[in-house]
């Protein structure tokens, strides 16, 4: 990645995998293509890289112990981290694009958008210390992703920096409050705060892309090489979702109408207007918003 480019992120995996026929269990999530579809996995890092992404994520969000103890797989974590790996170089190798970078996915330990549900830091050290090494050996970089508070994103990114590798933090934003982690904390707190772990970036992903837009000055001015975003497509996120709950806000979220890839284009050529740097799709997203994001750069550089 070059601070002075525009880095294109890829788009989200799970929305793919689900259109492809794969089951998306509320447990393990995604994680379970790396069990029954590795090829579909490496298929569809390979359509964000042919749609211009120069970074795409290993396919390891949903590896988490306590989860995949749900489905009686505990044992196989080493195992799945390995795969996320290997599948994601196996994309870049088949795809023969010597530019694109591999990011490692560290992912919330206890539930994604819940700060209220946040481990205690010496458990998140561990278990954080214990897939970033399962990781490094396949990455380029780490990105700690969806975090809804500091201390969740400090826990990640010290354990990442372990490694020696460059990393990235990616913080979820409230839905309602503008300028606002899930936890309620002040964009401004958790940039100063995190800066002393010494990320090369400070991004926000997995939330609406209003807030990454409200957001952008914010982290803009943080002062690092690289600061962006890349949204969910969803409507938004009840304060007590479960992926694998019961209630009927849980599991599948409803999806907005409004975020087609040119419309999604929009939001992201305003974080490149505000300074960001790194854009990119999550949750709800395909390698159709990459590709977006891809013709609104080569439109841009031809103005």
């Amino acid at each position: 990645m070059n601070q002075n480019e525009i880095t294109v992120l890829d788009a989200g995996m799970g929305k793919t995998l689900s259109m492809r026929g794969v089951d998306i269990p509320g447990t393990i999530w995604s994680a379970n293509a790396l069990i029954v579809a590795a090829d579909v996995v490496v298929d569809v890092h390979k359509e964000n890289i042919a749609a211009g992404a120069r970074v795409i994520t290993t396919n390891s969000y949903g590896i988490i112990r306590s989860d995949l103890a749900k489905e009686n797989i505990e044992d196989q974590f080493e195992a799945l981290n390995q795969s996320a790996g290997e599948l994601a170089k196996r994309a870049v190798q088949e795809s023969r694009e010597n530019s694109v970078e591999i990011a490692g996915s560290l992912p919330p330990l206890n539930g994604s958008y819940r700060p209220d549900l946040v481990l205690d830091r010496k458990l998140m050290d561990e278990l954080y210390q214990e897939q970033a090494k399962l990781l490094a050996p396949y990455v380029d970089l780490f990105i700690c992703e969806t975090m809804s508070t500091i201390e969740e994103a400090s826990a990640a990114a010290n354990a990442a920096k372990e490694t020696g590798l460059p990393v990235l933090i990616a913080l979820t934003l409230d839905d309602d409050r503008k300028g606002c982690l899930r936890s309620g904390e002040r964009v401004e707190d958790a940039v100063d705060q995190l800066c002393v772990v010494d990320p090369i970036g400070i991004l926000a992903n997995c939330c609406l892309p209003e807030r990454i837009t409200d957001a952008m000055p914010l982290l803009s001015m943080s002062g690092l090489a690289f600061r962006g975003g890349y949204a969910n497509a969803f409507s938004r996120v009840p304060r007590d979702f479960e992926l694998d709950g019961v209630k009927e806000s849980d599991r599948k979220l409803p999806l907005r109408d409004d975020l087609e890839p040119d419309l999604y284009a929009r939001f992201v050529e305003e974080w490149l207007d505000q300074g960001a740097n790194i854009v990119g799709g999550c949750c709800g997203t395909t390698a159709k918003h990459t590709q977006a994001i891809t013709g609104l750069l080569a439109s841009r550089a031809c103005a």
